[in-house]
């Protein structure tokens, strides 16, 4: 019986697993995107998004625990240094899987895992976007405005409009 086994074995012993998912993990930092089938991707998620959120705060023993998923300086080095400034006000969802169809051989699901800031498609056009906008909370629902000054911009404003209108 698997009661309350939540973990993907995905068909490998635990050695071997372990040492996929930090190859993967390695491919995803230095590359911001990679291919593989949606079950791999399902299981790098949940590998990397703690080692990002480590990342967050740059210190001697988050910099060696990550070090000892990942086994390597360079990838270490990248998820502390463009990552960690990438994603420090995020509080989650680092990573974007994508399904992509299946693959032709054995028609294995397919998938794209990409780390959501470093697409340069979505966050252009969302950082355009939010900086126009100003916060609104529930309760206002944008309606609470400034208030003109008192006189001279109210009648003004209703002139513009019958200039406009003319």
């Amino acid at each position: 019986m698997r009661h309350g086994d939540k973990i993907n074995n995905l068909g490998r012993k635990t050695a071997h697993r372990h040492a996929l998912l930090m190859n993967l993990a390695i491919a995803l930092i230095e590359n911001k995107r990679i291919f593989t089938t949606l079950a791999k991707a399902k299981a790098l998620r949940l590998y990397v998004e703690p080692l990002i959120t480590k990342s967050k705060q740059d210190t001697t023993h988050s910099r060696r625990t990550a070090f000892s998923y990942l086994r390597s300086k360079e990838a270490v080095s990248t998820l502390f240094g463009d990552i960690a400034t990438k994603v420090a006000e995020r509080n989650g969802g680092y990573t974007r899987i994508i399904k992509t169809g299946n693959r032709q051989g054995d028609a294995a699901e397919m998938a794209m895992i990409e780390l959501v800031d470093f697409n340069e498609i979505y966050t252009n056009g969302k950082k355009g976007s939010t900086t126009a906008k100003a916060k609104t909370t529930r309760r206002s629902r944008g309606a609470k405005k400034t208030a003109p000054a008192k006189g001279a911009s109210a009648d003004t404003s209703s002139v513009e409009e019958a200039t406009e209108e003319n």
